[in-house]
């Protein structure tokens, strides 16, 4: 067998150097600049989220500050995850165990609160249907930044208990220097895709299931009514709306979820070692990453307010002094 070259090598000095990948000019660029695109796309829009929360005075609701909180961790995932993760394409890690311990740290807690962050939108959207009544005094601003803060200590403690082996020693998880892959086990796998995957995505549909039925029920309670009063066919049609509009918000957010989350668990999901599955685990956590520039097309787009406040930024009239109590509503 003819010897490696030691342009091969990451590291040509060391014996246990990884083998540098196969890079194919063409591809390598426009995997680059496709990639780079989707993390530029994924910090404006969340970033265009949080700005239009965070200054309009309208905008300083309960549900708001959970989307808030979602575009921080998807804000996150294109400012810090995907300019990492681009840099590691058809390139070795040179920042050491330590750097690439921190960052799988980082890319676990981001991740994972952007999870629990959509499962707490789903909570507050279920109660705001099921109990409007009570929806003002059940949910509180107080309440929601309490449970925003419990979810994101819960994401640090939850993940520093299943890296926790690989951050004592990463150096036991490589055979290789200049890799910085993933770091789960089976076991660590099994647990966290019930933790992270199927439990969330049960609560998602479960919740949203619920409100879909009162929705329906609802729309036909007003159908019923309007048929009382002899206006069904003017505005009959404006119940059935909400009925669509329910589903397809149910169905948008379900399909989206799984088809982000699903290649990026397969793995722990027919009981494979996600480390001997390198290529597909690259694209299950680029999949995975998608989600967060989804979102804020989900979460924040279908709102009216945020296409006014989109205008006001990009219009400069957020500059104004009183800008921040403009009527967008």
């Amino acid at each position: 067998m003819e010897p490696l070259k030691e342009d091969e090598f990451c590291f040509p000095q060391l014996n246990t150097s990884c083998k540098k990948p196969l890079q194919h000019l063409a591809e390598t660029v426009f995997t680059y600049i496709l990639l780079s695109c989707i993390s530029f796309l994924t910090v404006v829009l969340n970033l265009l989220v949080i700005i239009s929360i965070s200054h309009f005075r309208q905008l300083h609701t309960p549900t708001n500050l959970l989307l808030l909180s979602l575009a921080v961790s998807d804000l996150l995932v294109g400012l810090l995850l995907m300019p990492v993760r681009i840099l590691l394409i058809g390139s070795c890690w040179f920042l050491g165990n330590f750097i690439c311990a921190l960052f799988q740290y980082l890319s676990y807690i981001i991740t994972s609160s952007s999870v629990g962050n959509m499962v707490l939108i789903s909570v507050d959207r279920y109660v705001a249907i099921i109990d409007p009544l009570c929806y003002p005094t059940k949910v509180t601003p107080q309440r929601v930044k309490f449970c925003v803060c419990l979810c994101w200590a819960s994401c640090v403690l939850y993940n520093g208990l299943i890296l926790t082996d690989f951050l004592e020693q990463p150096d036991a998880f490589y055979s290789c220097h200049g890799e910085c892959g993933n770091v789960i086990n089976y076991i660590a796998g099994a647990v966290d895709v019930i933790l992270t995957f199927i439990g969330p995505i049960t609560v998602i549909i479960v919740l949203y299931m619920r409100v879909f039925v009162v929705a329906v029920s609802q729309a036909r309670a007003m159908r019923s009514h309007i048929a009382a009063v002899s206006l069904q066919g003017s505005v009959g049609g404006i119940a059935k709306k909400s009925e669509r509009k329910a589903a397809k918000t149910l169905g948008v957010v379900v399909v989206v979820f799984l088809m982000c989350f699903c290649p990026y668990f397969y793995p722990s999901l027919v009981s494979l070692d996600s480390s001997t599955t390198v290529a597909f685990s690259v694209f299950g956590v680029w999949l995975l990453y998608c989600n967060s520039c989804l979102n804020p097309l989900i979460y924040a787009y279908f709102y009216p307010w945020f296409r006014k406040s989109m205008k006001l930024i990009f219009t400069l009239q957020i500059l104004r002094p009183d800008s921040c109590d403009a009527n967008i509503m």
